[in-house]
């Protein structure tokens, strides 16, 4: 009786902290927003952390060529990850990328076939299509578990952050100067960061 006594008060003290999940572990939260000179530069920002001892799990991510674009214009995945592409569009497309990290030419001229491709190497693919030269997107491949893109507003969130010390690292598509930040994640706390950027 006593023992289920302690049990319960253990947990109630972990809800009421925030740290209470399935994991046996808690984990906190990084918010922020890129504060660059130019504001429509604050969105599609990569930003992700580095550190811990983690295992990376890798994700699934969908690519869409759309209205003569790439959908979303930035995908960030963990390395290992597979992203498949689609074209959405009534017109021939193909993708194409010759960048050390992944070199690409696929035929995707078939509406609505999915292409699958697994990106195993860390970097940035610049996506093109050499039918439409105006098309341009980015598959950016991280070392993380822990990452965002950020909106129009500049905002990011990365949730479930195991406790410890942290790099953050960004990538921008137009801007490459940045502030380093160590980020501390705390149990159950959020970590707010600011990160000013320019050309």
């Amino acid at each position: 009786m006593n023992i289920n006594l302690r049990l319960l008060k253990v947990a109630l003290l972990l809800a009421s902290s925030g740290c209470f999940s399935s994991t046996a572990f808690c984990s906190g939260k990084v918010t922020g927003k890129i504060s660059a000179s130019l504001a429509k530069h604050n969105k599609g920002v990569v930003v992700y952390l580095k550190g811990g001892h983690e295992k990376i799990k890798t994700k699934t991510a969908i690519v869409e060529q759309k209205n003569l674009e790439f959908v979303p214009h930035v995908t960030a995945i963990p390395v290992g990850s597979t992203v498949s592409f689609v074209n959405r569009d009534k017109v021939n497309h193909d993708i194409f990328s010759s960048d050390r990290s992944k070199s690409l030419d696929i035929n995707n001229s078939t509406p609505g076939v999915f292409k699958k491709v697994v990106f195993d190497t860390v970097g940035e693919v610049n996506l093109l299509c050499t039918i439409h030269p105006e098309m341009s997107g980015f598959i950016v491949v991280v070392d993380s578990n822990h990452y965002a893109v950020t909106g129009e507003d500049g905002k990011f969130s990365i949730r479930d952050v195991p406790a410890g010390r942290y790099d953050l690292v960004v990538w921008s598509e137009k801007l490459k100067k940045y502030e380093k930040k160590t980020v501390i994640v705390k149990d159950g706390r959020i970590s707010n960061v600011v990160i000013g950027m320019e050309r």
